[in-house]
């Protein structure tokens, strides 16, 4: 299917930043795939098949979530990284950074500066009012900024300081 080979790339992209780690994100895009190729007369009449499918992804993701087994964890740490970037400690940072964020203040960002979407996008793929694409973003952008850069703890008064 042509459009799966065009798509594959940005929606494993897309899921990982979701989901928090490769693993999980080929789970997602393999799942959204699956039923796309069900729904595909439904999904091939859609006014924009992309943002169709953006959504598909997103609900994938959602109830994923909500499944008790989701959330057993065999790894602290992913052993590798599905990034390339020029720093690949700076993509590390933001990626862990990213999971420290609300999941639907993550969706957000994911599909605005990752995914690439609009707010008007954003607002149509997760179902959402534009106002509350726009205050989540704001908010996320806080989470993250606070995730990547951690206040510094005071430093302890020696209590038996020489005189």
């Amino acid at each position: 299917m042509e459009y799966v080979s065009r798509c594959s790339p940005r929606l494993r992209r897309i899921a990982t930043l979701l989901a928090g780690d490769p693993a999980r994100g080929d789970d997602l895009v393999q799942e959204t795939l699956t039923k796309l190729f069900v729904q595909w007369k439904r999904a091939s009449g859609a006014d924009n098949i992309d943002r169709y499918v953006q959504r598909m992804l997103y609900r994938v993701f959602i109830d994923d979530r909500r499944r008790k087994w989701a959330s057993v964890r065999l790894f602290d740490t992913m052993p590798e990284s599905a990034y390339t970037a020029s720093d690949p400690a700076d993509a590390m940072a933001v990626r862990t950074a990213l999971r420290q964020v609300p999941k639907g203040q993550r969706a957000v960002l994911v599909l605005r500066f990752f995914g690439d979407l609009s707010v008007n996008e954003t607002a149509e793929v997760l179902g959402c009012s534009v106002g509350n694409v726009k205050s989540q973003t704001a908010r996320g952008l806080e989470a993250l900024k606070g995730a990547l850069n951690p206040p510094e703890a005071p430093l302890a008064s020696s209590s038996g300081a020489s005189r």
